[in-house]
């Protein structure tokens, strides 16, 4: 280990330290409890207004977007169901244990809440730009709403960044290991084939990419879960000692026998915690880029839709991913990334296991890639103007190649540092305008139930 990659470890320590934890949890604790466990009690509406074919009682007049409030819910899933959910999932077992698991479940929870109050803020401080499309996120609702533009600069440096370089590193690389390991694929060419899949949909700006991730979200989230299930059922006997390994690993470590050397509660809390953000990406911001393009009239109505972001991809596919490792027994055969998911899929089934994986590893990177350069580009366009948007495209799709044939061990490192930054400043503007975001919520719920849409009230 060099020392660039050992600074870069150290400083990602330091980042998702206890302030950061504190924060993380602390603000979706906050939320969910002053909106009185609103992602559990509307669980069921969330679901009825992404799917359901009725507007109800939203007004006709929708309030400007360039894509459906379901298109921005598939491209901010395809934006965060990424090969996080495959190698994310067990370089956190690797290096925190099994009880990282349980952190990140209780990431999610409290993300659900957070990334609902993230995406109100984001549609309500929107902006139409110069050339008519819709722009939003954190750094408006930071630099509008709390009248902080140097915080909400710095927020969009590292939102800029993080897609530019990690998420191209790691997702290309993830997706050329899994060819190169189940197709014998050499990485150029799977770098090559990924940066012009990519620039094809890309190119075309924000209502090109869900036309794309609107079919291609639920395939490949149905592909996968398949694969996880069958892998899960074959080897259900050993499910009550995975789910026992992950409470016991999550506050005593040292019990698990077999496991990885040094494992502690502040291993499986730290790498649980950034894992969980970097998948789901509750606090960072992202989800307020995405959902603030949706056509609505009611932010709130987009809120509780992307909160089911969060449930669709720690809840269901992050933990599809550690079950399968963990009742094969591959967690603690020394490796680790997308080599550790394929390995549970094939000691479930077969050659086919492996298959699935590798198309999995594709569709749920090629997914990210298509969407993170949407939020990269809003936010260097905040800081540089509307020009930069094309050239980021191309300057993106260029970054892919070179992602795919890199050694990228590094870049899991700066992906966190990049989210924790990214999470710290974003989580001040959720603070500062929670109650804004809150007062919304109940509004949109109590008026809708006076009108006995759901037939119970807030």
């Amino acid at each position: 280990m060099d020392i660039f990659d050992r600074s870069v470890r150290f400083l990602a320590s330091i980042v998702w330290g206890p302030q950061t934890v504190i924060l993380l949890l602390g603000v979706g604790l906050l939320l969910t409890l002053r909106l009185r466990f609103v992602q559990l009690r509307r669980f069921k509406l969330s679901f009825r207004l992404a799917f359901g074919r009725k507007n109800l009682g939203e007004s006709e007049k929708e309030r400007k977007g360039d894509i459906t409030p379901f298109q921005a819910l598939t491209t901010s899933l395809a934006c965060t169901v990424g090969n996080g959910n495959i190698a994310g999932v067990c370089t956190a077992i690797a290096m925190g244990g099994p009880g990282a698991v349980f952190w990140m479940w209780l990431c999610a929870f409290f993300g659900m809440a957070t990334k609902l109050v993230e995406a109100v803020l984001g549609q309500k401080f929107k902006i139409t730009a110069p050339d008519g499309s819709i722009a939003g996120g954190p750094m408006y609702y930071i630099s509008k709403g709390l009248h902080l533009p140097w915080l909400a600069g710095i927020f969009a440096f590292f939102m800029g960044c993080k897609p530019l370089y990690c998420t191209t590193s790691i997702q290309s690389n993830s997706i050329a290991l899994a060819l190169e390991t189940q197709l014998g694929l050499e990485p150029w060419i799977s770098g090559l084939g990924l940066a012009v899949l990519t620039w094809i949909v890309i190119i075309g700006g924000i209502k090109s990419i869900a036309r794309v991730t609107e079919f291609l979200s639920p395939f490949m989230v149905f592909l996968y879960i398949v694969g996880a299930l069958l892998t899960i059922i074959i080897f259900s006997p050993k499910l009550p000692h995975a789910i026992s390994l992950i409470f016991v690993g999550a506050f005593k470590p040292s019990s698990i026998s077999g496991g990885v050397a040094g494992m502690t509660v502040a291993r499986a809390i730290r790498y649980g915690l950034a894992r969980g953000a970097y998948s789901n990406e509750a606090g960072t911001g992202t989800a307020a880029v995405f959902h603030a393009s949706a056509r609505t009239s009611e932010p709130v109505r987009q809120g509780l839709i992307a909160s089911l972001d969060v449930f669709i991809d720690t809840i269901v596919i992050c933990s599809l991913t550690a079950f399968a490792v963990l009742v094969t027994g591959v967690w603690n055969q020394g490796i680790t990334s997308t080599e550790m998911t394929a390995t549970a899929f094939n000691t479930a089934l077969g050659p086919a296991g492996g298959l699935i994986v590798a198309a999995s590893s594709f569709l749920f990177g090629y997914s990210s890639l298509i969407a993170v350069p949407y939020y990269g580009e809003i936010s260097f366009s905040y800081l540089l103007g509307e020009w930069v948007r094309r050239p980021f495209r191309w300057i993106f799709c260029v970054v892919i190649f070179f992602g795919a044939v890199m050694k990228v061990e590094t870049a899991w490192s700066i992906g966190d540092v990049f989210n924790g930054m990214m999470a710290f400043t974003n989580l001040i503007g959720l603070v500062g305008l929670a109650g804004l975001a809150i007062a919304s919520v109940k509004g949109y719920l109590k008026k809708m139930d006076g009108n006995n849409y759901f037939g119970r009230r807030l």
